[in-house]
């Protein structure tokens, strides 16, 4: 069977081949359930045997919509958005839809930038992180013929649904049960610091300040990405700069983990000495030694709930519920538990 001059098979050649017309080879590809199992399966074996890649372009030209779901966050690297991902996944993987991933780096520009790219392409959904675009992004998203969801967080202003959780009230309970466990001079360590971190920055000094406790020498804070390095960095510099200090509050488990390394290098006895909290409850904090307490926060749920949102949408049925709010659990383990 002779090509197109780029290359591609066409639906004709495809027609031609399995004994049928175009337009059924285009059903069979697009909505299979209209097609019969017989032609289907002639179908299937031509596109096999030729090898047939669809012309995405052409698709979008013939649909109001693509067949694909945008899914755009800020980190490649960051398991957080890996167990996201692996909710996502684990869902639309039953569906005929295709997952395009894109990553704008914390950058509130390439996220506009990206976002006119997803859009161009007519895509059937949309899943964004945070709540915090810029005021061009929430202009190209509340425009968009397409379901979106946010997800990471919940707000007060949702563009069209949204799940997540408080990273604020999270940040009370960790602080709140440093408190409770007897500690008094309780630091904050925080990387990157994207709209996320700075609420629970705000969550831990709303804790403090009400027991009479907040002391600016004791929040440290970076705009590097966070890495187990840098929490030993990080503890470092907070030993040097308030050597008084009782416990740490860290935005993410990584810098946790970093912190409890650099106190066993120090012998700093920890929970005793040193109290150490993360976020996120990322699986190597229960495996230390001693184990860290942390703020779990249901990734994965949020991961299959906002694709089965936009999954909705895209049928046009009705969602119950388009805010959806986790919640988080606080997870006490050894590196909390002072006793005397």
């Amino acid at each position: 069977m002779k090509k197109r001059g780029d290359g591609r098979i066409t639906l004709d050649e495809i027609a031609a081949a399995a004994g049928v017309s175009a337009i059924t080879v285009s059903r069979a590809l697009r909505k299979p359930e209209v097609v019969s199992p017989a032609a289907r399966e002639r179908i299937r074996i031509v596109v096999e045997e030729l090898g047939y890649v669809p012309d995405p372009a052409a698709s979008a030209l013939a649909s109001p919509r693509s067949d694909v779901i945008g899914v755009l966050i800020p980190s490649v690297t960051n398991n957080v958005f890996a167990d996201v991902l692996r909710g996502i996944y684990s869902v639309l993987e039953a569906e005929r839809f295709r997952l395009q991933l894109a990553n704008s780096r914390y950058s509130t520009l390439e996220e506009e930038r990206l976002l006119r790219i997803f859009l161009s392409q007519r895509p059937a959904g949309l899943i964004v992180s945070g709540i915090d675009q810029s005021e061009a992004s929430r202009k190209l998203l509340f425009r968009a013929d397409c379901p979106v969801v946010q997800i990471m967080e919940t707000g007060p202003d949702p563009i069209d649904m949204m799940v997540g959780f408080s990273h604020y009230e999270g940040a009370r309970a960790a602080v709140s049960h440093m408190v409770d466990r007897g500690y008094r001079r309780i630091a904050f360590l925080g990387a990157r610091m994207d709209p996320r971190t700075q609420r629970r920055l705000k969550g831990y000094e709303s804790v403090l300040r009400a027991h009479g406790m907040h002391d600016e020498r004791l929040i440290l804070c970076t705009p590097r990405a966070s890495t187990v390095q840098l929490g030993c960095e990080l503890f470092a510099d907070l030993c040097d700069r308030a050597p008084e200090v009782d416990a740490v509050f860290c935005n993410n488990d990584d810098l946790a983990v970093g912190v409890l390394f650099e106190a066993q290098r120090r012998r700093i006895s920890v929970p005793q000495s040193l109290g150490i909290c993360g976020f996120n409850d990322l699986e190597i904090v229960a495996v230390t030694n001693p184990s860290i307490t942390s703020v779990r926060t249901f990734r994965e749920d949020m991961g299959r709930r906002a694709i089965r949102m936009v999954l909705a949408g895209i049928a046009g049925k009705p969602v119950e519920e388009p805010v959806v709010d986790l919640g988080f659990e606080l997870i006490a383990r050894e590196s909390t538990a002072r006793t005397g």
